[in-house]
């Protein structure tokens, strides 16, 4: 029989009453994969605000230490610790001290550094905003960013793909050095009709891919969907260069039953008709 005892991980994200992203995305997907979520919102807003406009928020930032100085109280332990969304430089610095306090021998801390895309930083942050996630992201164990991430926490200019082998491996050795063992780089393709994702562990100096056919338009919340798939995935023993394989198929999957529904790409994917086949490639069922 299986034993009952769940791993348990914090998730450090922001929180939409609407539209399928961050903590809604996260604590289903986790949860389906047999691990208890503590969720630490960053931010509650009524949407997301990907192609939304009208939308409300509420920065939590005052209420993020004493969640943490509350969870210590209680002696909770965390397996992992995911960081995401992050609205400020004072949330950057009050994580850094999350991690710090709660960090274990053998625990891991995931972080996906949200800030830009396609070439562009999101609105709300800075250049400035992209330093100071880069030493967040020295911190962790593993880091997600995509293209656009990568390039800004190096500090090099943004380059439209397809790309090559020899850029995309260079890319992931350089975010290596900045600290963490592992990295996983989304949004690589080599062929126009192609996308998926890199991997790279420094331990071993292993490089790897994995590809899917690229479906036409633009699905806001992918990343955490990919993001949350590929912690389940390592929690529950995969690879580095497995986890990554079985994130890029789920988010496909998520990704081509929005597009063949035609519903509206702001509003999300379609992750949750999905956890059939996910919880069977964690072995679940």
């Amino acid at each position: 029989m299986e034993s009952t005892s769940l791993q348990r991980v914090a998730a450090i994200h922001d929180l939409s009453g609407f539209g399928k992203c961050s903590l809604t995305v996260a604590l289903p997907i986790l949860s389906a994969a047999g691990i208890e979520v503590s969720a630490m919102p960053t931010a509650v807003l009524s949407t997301h605000t990907g192609g939304i406009t009208g939308f409300t928020y509420l920065d939590t930032t005052s209420e993020m230490r004493p969640f943490m100085d509350h969870w210590k109280s209680l002696n909770i332990q965390f397996d992992a610790i995911y960081s995401g969304f992050l609205g400020s430089f004072e949330q950057l610095d009050i994580v850094s001290d999350f991690f710090d306090t709660f960090r274990q021998k053998n625990n891991l801390i995931l972080v996906d550094p949200v800030m830009a895309d396609n070439g562009e930083l999101y609105k709300i942050f800075t250049p400035e905003f992209a330093l100071g996630m880069k030493e967040l992201c020295r911190k962790a164990d593993i880091i997600v960013p995509n293209i656009t991430e990568a390039t800004l926490l190096l500090g090099e200019p943004y380059q439209p793909g397809p790309y090559s082998k020899a850029y995309i491996e260079d890319l992931l050795k350089k975010l290596s050095q900045l600290g963490p063992k592992q990295v996983v780089l989304t949004g690589v393709y080599f062929e126009e009709e192609e996308l998926g994702a890199a991997t790279y562990d420094r331990t071993t100096n292993q490089t790897g891919y994995t590809f899917v056919p690229k479906i036409p338009g633009y699905y806001h919340g992918t990343g955490d969907v990919f993001g949350s798939a590929l912690l389940a995935a390592l929690m529950n023993g995969f690879s580095l260069e497995q986890s990554a394989g079985i994130a890029v198929r789920y988010t496909a999957g998520s990704i081509l039953r929005t597009y063949e529904a035609k519903a509206d790409y702001r509003f999300g994917v379609d992750f949750e008709h999905g956890f059939p086949e996910l919880l069977r490639e964690l072995k679940k069922v």
